[in-house]
């Protein structure tokens, strides 16, 4: 059997001469010159404009949390529900891609069956089997590119999927760094407190001795055994703060509690980067940060759909063959027996009533505007957390260097009066306020410690990060 092909060749050339993509093209909104500038808070010993680095927490060079990241990329709950939705994005891909490509199926069917004497001819069986079959294709001819525009919108969608992931990651990481520095600086700050606890008890001992010589009266002794207990009493609310901090990063990285390197739990000082941390400019920030990215993808998307849903006002044109044949008795199903066949085009039109094509069309523009807010709004708060997290890690830097100066001046000042309340140069009262001063300055440093620790993650966390495909 022979087709005419030229014709439909030539109709086939002409519909993609003829072709147009109609909606709006997407272009990336701009953002004010003042946005991409250097950072009002960029300044200091500690910070410099140099880019960011993509694996920021390397910084700390600290093999034992490069591991526990890599482990919580691999295994983390949230990551791999992101990639799961990065994988249903993909798939979308695929099949708005498969619209543009012809459309077949395949149709059989088969009986075995006895009909009425009336239907067949005389002499012919009336009892036998039928067998049916039909191949068709169809090919949409994409116009005024409804197509088209469905391809861009997933493409936009698959990629806003992976923005998406990236944003997980970068909280994953940082929530994993905050852990791991929350469990460090509470082991730290247990440490400074048993001192705090040995030293008294040493003044205690001291003033005791001195009470059984007569040299002191019992509430001395009551007051520095009070200052005792109330700091003990301390050491368990850390204690259990820093569990919480290791068994949430034992969720953070996709383990049990129990199973948490022992490596973990030895590390007893807070991390810090120690180093010039790179922060870029407004411009580095918004090329880098994956929620700003993944509003922009959005945007593109629901722009492309603006498109799909004004193509619905023109006619919709599809090209379409089909193959056929119908067996009746021994006869062979693609041998002797009849076969069929049949092409042309089919024209699908909402006319004249478009009511509920224009409905769809302004929906899509109603969406595209709002992603636009959303778009402007993200980039905004990437700029507003970045300011914040740089003041506060600048700040941060000063109160521990001011803390440190009291801290120290606090242990000379316990120092000499321990000495002197030995000698019985000062009373207790004198010792005793020297000692609760030491204690309170030493945890006043442990905890501005921690702070600098917790605003060097949250500045990394606002300056967002970036991974590979893999």
């Amino acid at each position: 059997m022979r087709f005419r092909s030229k014709p439909l060749a030539a109709l086939l050339a002409a519909t993609a001469l003829t072709a147009c993509t109609v909606g709006p093209d997407h272009v990336s909104p701009a953002v004010p010159p003042a946005a991409q500038a250097g950072f009002i808070g960029a300044k200091g010993d500690r910070i410099s404009d140099a880019a960011p680095v993509a694996n920021w927490w390397q910084l700390y060079d600290d093999p034992v949390l490069d591991g526990l990241v890599a482990d919580g990329l691999a295994a983390n709950t949230d990551v791999r529900v992101a990639i799961a939705r990065i994988e249903r994005a993909r798939a979308s891909l695929r099949g708005s891609r498969a619209e543009a490509l012809p459309q077949t199926g395949v149709n059989a069917s088969g009986s075995y069956g006895r009909v009425s004497e009336g239907e067949v001819l005389p002499g012919m069986d009336r009892e036998g089997r039928r067998v049916a079959g039909e191949f068709a294709v169809g090919y949409e001819v994409d116009l005024f590119g409804r197509v088209a525009r469905g391809i861009e919108a997933s493409q936009a969608d698959y990629e806003a999927a992976r923005q998406d992931a990236d944003a997980v990651r970068v909280t994953v990481v940082a929530d994993i760094v905050q852990a791991y520095v929350d469990a460090a600086s509470s082991a730290e700050q247990i440490a400074v407190a048993t001192r705090s606890l040995d030293l008294l008890s040493r003044s205690e001992r001291i003033t005791n001795a001195r009470f059984e010589r007569g040299l002191n009266q019992k509430l001395d002794v009551i007051r520095l055994t009070q200052l005792r207990e109330e700091q003990a009493a301390s050491i368990p609310a850390m204690v259990a703060q820093r569990d919480a901090a290791l068994f949430r990063l034992a969720t953070l990285t996709g383990r049990a509690p129990q199973d948490l390197p022992d490596a973990v739990r030895a590390r007893g000082d807070t991390p810090d980067v120690g180093k010039v941390i790179p922060v870029g400019d407004g411009q580095i920030l918004l090329a880098r940060r994956p929620d700003v990215k993944a509003a922009e993808r959005r945007l593109a998307a629901d722009t492309a759909r603006i498109g799909v849903a004004t193509a619905d006002l023109y006619p919709r044109i599809t090209l379409g063959g089909a193959v056929s044949t119908n067996s009746v008795g021994d006869t062979a199903v693609l041998g002797s027996g009849p076969l069929g066949w049949l092409v042309g085009p089919m024209l699908s039109w909402a006319f004249p009533n478009q009511e509920a094509v224009r409905s769809r069309i302004e929906q899509s523009r109603a969406d595209a505007s709002a992603d636009l807010a959303l778009f402007d709004g993200t980039v905004l708060r990437a700029l507003e957390e970045t300011e914040t997290a740089l003041s506060a890690y600048r700040n941060a830097l000063l109160r521990k260097e001011r803390l440190q100066a009291s801290r120290d001046a606090a242990r000379r000042a316990a120092d000499v009066s321990l000495a002197r309340q030995s000698r019985g140069q000062i009373d207790a009262l004198d010792a005793l306020d020297a000692q609760r001063t030491l204690a309170q300055s030493d945890a006043q440093y442990a905890a501005a410690t921690r702070s600098v620790a917790f605003a060097e993650v949250d500045l990394f966390r606002a300056l967002g990060g970036s991974w590979s495909e893999s």
